[in-house]
């Protein structure tokens, strides 16, 4: 009986599983779908998109002369801010170059006068938290991100390190240490090489829009220096808080009074000086000799334009016909006549000071000149011929269907908002940039193009392998000059 039962137990169940199998592909089959045919792409219609939506925020400004942006957002639990600092790079002294990033990371590494560093850090990792800091070339900025349940502990960190950051030694060496290593192997990549140089060349050398950080000017950073410029840099009347995210306003409100109302400047705080003008430096065929490149990189370009300039809608449209894909540049330069892997130009403007027009890409070193004047060639083209109107519609296109992807959070619209703040920009910069796209017409491309890009103001750089080049260099100025470019890193401080 003991062998029996088992045995019919697996008899029943396995009928059991046939009957309901059976029933499942009875009940679950579905006929076939009838097929549909195939229809033309242009035969294809899409609802409107819809309009875009901003979401509602809030601007107040504290006695002190914070500005506070609020953005709430419940879809999850989460809070993030920034606070954005009027200062840069570009402030600081040509002898001290480094000053500024050097003083925006230390803030943070550096820990706080209530906190050591690896204190600091240790509060913030056991929260899934995250607070940070740093100066670029035109603006400073300090961030925070956190769950709503912490949010009162991480801001409260987040201003101590705004309002009372250490700069300790120790971590100060260590950045230093981490800059000695940049500068030492900074040669390591042409392509990096040919972006450094070209902005030098562009801008000139001691630009503060193009220098680098040297073993001189990192050695004449001090404590003292970073503190000092700390001060000048951080301080209520210069700096736009924002916060977006899952959080009660009126409790919010509470909690930035709590942790700002008292924060004010030293009587005795250094100011900063005026912001640095940029103007091109010099132009022509400069060349790095790299011989152990098998390839060219090239960059071609002058010094630029602003985002509030009134080609900057008509250049974007340009910028579309040139580049990707379907560009001109991609078809001609590199599909048609197979000279380059990478190949681009465009307009990049800067929000309040002159960006680049710049362009190049990449080529097998035997190719380089042509290359070079194929580019010329295609930019000289758009500067005396309209592009068409299909060109016209595709770019366009493409620009404004971009469009879109400046709302996917409530985040990029507060950052946007600070943005334009910080710059000067009207609170609907965005909108009147779309518009103008939306008018813009070949004849406005045309104009924009004879304007934006100039050929006599041309700097053309080449790292390569000069021995490989051929024909030369040489060959692309009248008179046959080309002007060798020193990259040799100074020992001096090292």
């Amino acid at each position: 009986m003991s062998l029996i039962f088992p045995r019919r137990r697996r008899v029943l169940l396995g009928c059991l599983g046939a009957i309901v199998l059976a029933l499942t592909l009875v009940l679950g089959w579905q006929s076939p779908a009838a097929a549909v045919p195939a229809r033309h792409y242009t035969d294809l219609t899409f609802p409107p998109l819809r309009d875009i939506q901003i979401p509602d925020f809030e601007r107040y400004e504290l006695d002190n002369g914070l500005v506070v942006y609020l953005m709430e957002d419940h879809e999850l639990p989460l809070v993030s801010g920034s606070a954005t600092f009027r200062t840069g790079e570009r402030l600081v002294d040509r002898d001290r170059t480094g000053l500024g990033s050097l003083t925006g990371q230390a803030m943070r590494l550096g820990g706080t006068d209530s906190y050591s560093a690896d204190d600091l850090n240790q509060r913030l990792e056991q929260r899934a938290a995250a607070v940070e800091t740093s100066i670029d070339t035109d603006v400073g900025s300090a961030s925070f991100s956190t769950l709503t349940e912490d949010m009162g502990e991480v801001f409260a960190l987040f201003a101590d390190v705004l309002q009372h950051p250490a700069f300790a030694q120790d971590k100060i060496d260590l950045l230093k240490t981490q800059y000695r290593g940049g500068i030492e192997r900074r040669n390591d990549d042409p392509d990096a090489i040919a972006s450094r140089e070209f902005r030098k060349l562009v801008y000139g050398a001691d630009s503060a829009y193009a220098r680098t950080v040297e073993y001189a000017t990192l050695n004449a950073i001090s404590r003292d220096d970073i503190a000092s410029f700390c001060q000048a840099s951080v301080r209520p009347d210069q700096t736009i808080l924002g916060i977006v995210g899952d959080f009660d306003p009126a409790q919010m409100k509470a909690m930035i009074a709590t942790v700002f109302d008292d924060w004010r400047s030293p009587a005795n705080t250094p100011t900063l000086p005026p912001t640095p003008t940029a103007q091109q430096a010099q132009t022509g065929l400069f060349f790095v000799d790299q011989p152990q490149l098998t390839q060219s990189y090239v960059q071609i370009g002058h010094v630029g334009g602003q985002l509030n300039s009134s080609a900057h809608p008509a250049m974007a449209v340009l910028n579309e016909v040139l580049n990707g894909f379907g560009g001109r540049l991609f078809n001609e330069v590199r599909s048609r006549q197979g000279l380059a892997y990478v190949v681009y130009a465009y307009w990049s403007a800067r929000f309040d000071y002159p960006g680049l027009f710049i362009g190049g890409g990449q080529t097998r070193s035997q190719a380089t000149v042509p290359f070079i004047q194929a580019v010329k060639d295609e930019l000289n083209t758009v500067r005396t011929t309209p592009i068409t109107q299909e060109e016209l519609d595709r770019a366009k296109d493409s620009v404004l269907n971009s469009f879109v992807f400046n709302f996917q959070n409530p985040s990029q619209t507060l950052s946007r908002l600070i943005r334009y703040e910080y710059y000067g920009y009207p609170e609907d910069f965005v909108f009147q940039f779309r518009q103008a796209v939306s008018d813009t017409t070949t004849a406005d491309v045309l104009r924009a193009a004879q304007a934006q890009i100039r050929p006599e103001d041309l700097v053309v750089l080449v790292v390569g392998n000069g021995a490989e080049i051929q024909p030369p260099l040489s060959t692309l100025t009248p008179d046959g000059t080309v002007t060798p470019v020193d990259i040799t890193i100074p020992t001096t401080g090292a």
